[in-house]
């Protein structure tokens, strides 16, 4: 070993380069490379190495997965979630929306039964008649009437009757063009002729201004009249044709010293709860109507 006068070692270079070049391993590298990958291919030879080392680097894979898999399944959750409060929405939405058909188709269909009862009660009347729905009602001691959407353009004339699916209503008592009033039976101020449908027996019905009561003050004390005995209408007076439901006897008493029997009676019409209405014109009626109407 020479050290030089300055005190500093310096290695000597050697003379010939130990083992081969980069290139030399590189090239060997690989033709080894692919002699493995053609024995392996034709033999399969390494198969049993491959699994070997397959489980000694699982760990590795599974470990540097992690995160891209913890991402994913972040990404899934928050999705999930997502969708599921859109759909929970969109439940919520649609239930409204059913639950409003529903109602209204509830209300067709209970529009459609009253209707049909209409149809029906006029198919029984035989007349002309026409159906006109309520648009106000006044129902109080003093006033007892309503409003109907049909007027003097449909031919609707003052006096004419009012039914429902039931009984007897009322009767017209003011017409405009497209409207109508109607005073209710029970009002104060309307009577009614009318007659025992069991025997004959005539008399009149008064209103009491109650929505369920009728009046009947002028049957004698020995008038064979009796609770459950339904009332018609007589066809006197002119306004109403004879035969029509009107009421049912619901209270009679006799009472000794007094000339009149105090009895009440309950109409069949549904006053309080009706929709729809008919308006009934009587043959006879109609055909005058048509005659002043021709020119």
């Amino acid at each position: 070993m020479h050290v030089p006068k300055s005190g500093r070692y310096t290695p000597i270079k050697p003379i010939f380069t130990q083992g081969p070049s980069s290139d030399v391993r590189i090239i060997t590298a690989i033709v080894f490379s692919f002699a493995l990958m053609l024995v392996d291919h034709r033999w399969n030879h390494l198969e049993q190495v491959r699994a070997s080392l397959s489980i000694v680097i699982y760990p590795l894979q599974y470990t540097v997965s992690l995160p891209s898999r913890a991402n994913d399944w972040l990404t899934d959750l928050f999705r999930t979630r997502d969708e599921l409060f859109m759909h929970r929405e969109e439940l919520q939405k649609e239930n409204l929306e059913l639950h409003a058909r529903l109602q209204k188709f509830e209300a067709l269909e209970a529009e459609n039964v009253r209707l049909r009862g209409l149809l029906d009660s006029s198919f029984t009347i035989g007349d002309r008649v026409l159906v006109a729905e309520l648009i106000a009602v006044d129902l109080d001691l003093f006033r007892q009437q309503v409003l109907i959407n049909k007027g003097s353009k449909s031919g609707i004339y003052i006096g004419q009757p009012v039914l429902d699916a039931n009984a007897v209503m009322g009767q017209v008592t003011h017409v405009s063009p497209n409207t109508a009033t109607v005073l209710l039976i029970t009002d104060a101020q309307h009577a009614l002729p009318v007659q025992v449908n069991r025997n004959g027996l005539r008399t009149i019905a008064f209103g009491t201004g109650i929505i369920d009561r009728l009046e009947l003050p002028q049957l004698p004390n020995n008038a064979e009249i009796e609770v459950g005995d339904l009332l018609v209408t007589s066809g006197f007076g002119g306004h109403f044709p004879a035969g029509y439901p009107v009421a049912r006897v619901t209270e009679v008493q006799h009472e000794p010293g007094r000339p009149f029997a105090t009895i009440f009676a309950t109409p069949t019409a549904h006053l309080e709860r009706t929709n729809e209405v008919l308006l009934v014109w009587q043959l006879n009626t109609a055909a005058t109507l048509e005659q002043e109407a021709r020119p």
